[in-house]
């Protein structure tokens, strides 16, 4: 088990997935590891849900980071290819947010919600002693839809093509380099590139419309782990090989300079916004076109083969033990604190 971030698969499989408690036949899909949602069947019809940590950083602004917040959590259900529709929300407030710290908060997952058809059903918000930013709550979201317009978690087939959208650890990248510009020591205009990115941390409307453009088999957000990790959960899911072209793999301005000042490597980092697309062969088109009128960067990076794992430029590549964004962040706030 890595020290921060998801616990890793040896971790799920010994102590999560023995001991789920009872076994109900309405259960569709149920927990797995690296898998983004799980859907449940009521009366033939297809529940869909996820839930995620919340995450508030002030440094961000409370607007953006609302927003951000609440992407992720949508995003689980997003990249069903079912909508989501309501969604049950707990705030564990410190004691130093303020009041109208979070009427702004709740106001933008308010607005939010509302423009993408999202009910808020229930939830909790208490202040508390212990919690502190940036971890506030937990939210749970969900979705109904038809079982068949699941797009399954396991679902690429040998012959799919891969598409991915904005590319890896604009995420990473976009949170350290606003959080930390001056730790940086890169030029302006590279800090700046790099600070860009978190506008591209935002997928919910990229996965729904991928699903409905074409014949899309599965989809994986770029979470912990990045880019590898987000290939080989989903290869391995679909009992196949991926094979990736690196050179087609887009990368965002910013992101190689942060990385490489970070020495981190950008496939393992987190990149919330990029999202990664199984799609059959005669729907690549419509998914590219329905996402570039979006003004979403998006490149067809690979295939689905017989075999198994991820293999780049013939080369394997595994699962990251480890996100390494988390200890650039350790590195950078202690540099932060040091400058005071």
């Amino acid at each position: 088990m890595s020290d921060l971030g998801k616990i890793d698969r040896a971790f799920f499989d010994r102590h999560v997935a023995p001991n789920l408690g009872a076994e109900r036949t309405d259960v569709a899909i149920g927990p797995q590891h690296g898998v983004d949602f799980g859907v449940i069947d009521v009366d033939g019809t297809a529940l869909v849900t996820a839930t995620d940590p919340l995450s508030i950083l002030p440094a961000l602004g409370f607007e953006r980071a609302a927003r951000f917040a609440l992407d992720l959590v949508l995003a689980d259900v997003a990249v069903s290819g079912v909508s989501p529709s309501h969604l049950s929300i707990c705030f564990t407030l410190p004691e130093t947010m303020t009041d109208e710290e979070f009427e702004t908060v709740w106001t933008t997952v308010h607005d939010e919600c509302a423009d993408l058809g999202v009910a808020v059903v229930t939830g909790h918000t208490a202040r508390y002693s212990d919690p502190s930013h940036p971890w506030v709550g937990a939210a749970t979201a969900m979705g109904v839809g038809e079982h068949d317009d699941v797009v399954r978690p396991d679902g690429a087939r040998v012959g799919d093509r891969l598409l991915l959208t904005t590319g890896p650890a604009v995420e990473a990248v976009g949170l350290l380099s606003t959080l930390f510009p001056d730790q940086l020591e890169l030029p302006d205009e590279v800090v700046a590139d790099a600070q860009d990115r978190l506008e591209e941390v935002y997928c919910v409307r990229d996965a729904l419309t991928a699903a409905a453009a074409g014949p899309v088999t599965a989809m994986h957000d770029v979470t912990e782990g990045g880019l590898a990790g987000a290939l080989n959960e989903m290869a391995d899911g679909a009992d196949a090989r991926f094979a990736i072209d690196r050179d087609a793999v887009p990368t965002r301005p910013g992101v190689h300079e942060v990385c490489e000042r970070l020495e981190i490597d950008p496939w393992a980092a987190t990149s919330c916004g990029s999202l990664l697309v199984a799609v059959e062969p005669s729907g690549v088109d419509a998914v590219r076109s329905a996402l570039e009128d979006r003004d979403t960067v998006v490149a067809e990076i690979g295939r689905v083969e017989d075999g198994e794992g991820v293999v780049v430029d013939g080369e394997r590549l595994e699962h990251p033990a480890v996100d390494p964004s988390w200890a650039a962040y350790a590195e950078l706030a202690e540099a932060s604190r040091t400058d005071r």
